[in-house]
């Protein structure tokens, strides 16, 4: 999937690679495969396998030397696919674990970033209150962030503990990634299930046409033209 994506897109992809598939020795060469798949980074979170959703109840978390071990492996990794540059964003769910907690999690991301993260990632925050505090004290950390620091995370997820932030405000408050998971995939299958349910009550889909993408615009997007080769992959596709 990696390879599909960097295929036909010009921006760097950081790629979800859960717990690490696998202790220290699995989680190096998770990096490697990612990188020489052609991400630029990914994120490993601290939960135990098999994980849980971020934002629902119920999270346990491995040992904070477990993680470190594998932030470290991961680093490693990174050093000799990429001489470092791919990106290594170390997740800590912390915040909404019983017994953990912001402090704790702040604490665990520092030890991550201490074993090599580039990134931190703060997950199932509940107030813009508290990824302020998060993003002011990794700042006092060793990093190449702007202003000091690891680089930050955000996940904007809809329907989940975070409040529904801008992105203007996200990088008032210290972060310079947001990721949206799921929201592409949420639009698509509300409309996928309003379409059905048009074609059932009206047994046709001429009133829903107004709701979908051309003919054109699909090719546009492909940059095909019928009666004309397309070349893999599709040079509009770089812009």
């Amino acid at each position: 999937r990696i390879k599909e994506v960097v295929s036909v897109s010009h921006l760097p992809l950081i790629a979800d690679a859960d717990t690490g598939f696998g202790e220290g020795e699995m989680v190096r060469r998770t990096v490697e495969e990612y990188c020489w798949a052609g991400a630029a980074g990914l994120h490993i979170e601290d939960q135990v396998f098999p994980k849980r959703c971020g934002h629902l109840d119920g999270k346990a978390l491995v040992p904070i030397d477990v993680f470190v071990e594998k932030v470290e492996r991961a680093a490693e990794a990174s050093r000799h696919c990429s001489d470092g540059e791919f990106i290594i964003c170390a997740r800590t769910d912390a915040a909404g674990v019983p017994g953990e907690g912001f402090d704790r999690a702040v604490e665990r991301a520092g030890a991550y970033v201490q074993a090599g993260a580039d990134m931190i990632f703060p997950e199932g925050l509940q107030s813009e209150e508290d990824f302020g505090k998060f993003a002011e004290a990794m700042k006092k950390l060793s990093g190449s962030a702007p202003g000091g620091g690891p680089f930050m995370l955000a996940n904007m997820t809809e329907f989940g503990k975070t409040p529904y932030l801008t992105l203007d405000r996200f990088h008032e408050l210290g972060y310079h990634c947001v990721i949206y998971p799921v929201s592409t995939l949420r639009a698509a299958m509300k409309g996928v299930e309003e379409c059905l349910q048009t074609l059932k009550d009206q047994g046709t889909l001429e009133p829903f046409l107004d709701r979908m993408q051309t003919r054109k615009e699909l090719y546009e997007l492909m940059g095909y033209e019928p009666l004309k080769e397309w070349r893999y992959p599709s040079p509009s596709n770089k812009s």
